[in-house]
């Protein structure tokens, strides 16, 4: 039994799928915590949860794996303010690839360093094909 358990724990863990919801989105693997500042850790919230997208506050940049190819995008514009460094709106850009991540935060007393991403909407706007509009929630973690 033991030999079972060690087997388990020492197995690679499942790659994320390259599609989620039959979009043309995929899931992410692990990421690490920023060594400073905050990120928002962010799955899906449709038929499947799937960690979909990392932003970073700094230097602003959001992870997401468009046609299941991870790739990241810098900032290009924010308004309005959830706090942690996040625009309520915040724009990023690469390629032919214009995402935008609104996001609703919530602070709560039973987490340090972060909050909840209680709801918010992931577009993904690209040149000569569909929009992508994916419901999102997570959390935010601040290096300490």
């Amino acid at each position: 039994m033991i030999a079972l358990l060690l087997a388990l724990a020492a197995a690679d863990p499942p790659k994320p799928p390259e599609s989620i919801d039959g979009l043309p989105i995929g899931g992410l693997e692990r990421q690490s915590m920023p060594g400073q500042g905050c990120a928002a850790y962010l799955f899906s919230a449709g038929k499947s949860r799937t960690f979909v997208a990392m932003a970073s506050a700094a230097p602003g940049t959001l992870r997401i794996a468009v046609d299941g190819k991870p790739g990241d995008y810098a900032r290009g514009s924010q308004t309005g303010s959830v706090g942690y460094g996040f625009g309520a709106t915040t724009e990023y850009r690469g390629g032919d690839v214009t995402a935008t991540l609104d996001m609703t935060v919530q602070t709560r007393k039973d987490l340090s360093q972060g909050a909840v991403v209680e709801r918010g909407t992931l577009r993904i706007d690209r040149t000569g094909k569909d929009t992508i509009v994916l419901p999102v929630a997570g959390l935010i973690g601040c290096a300490a």
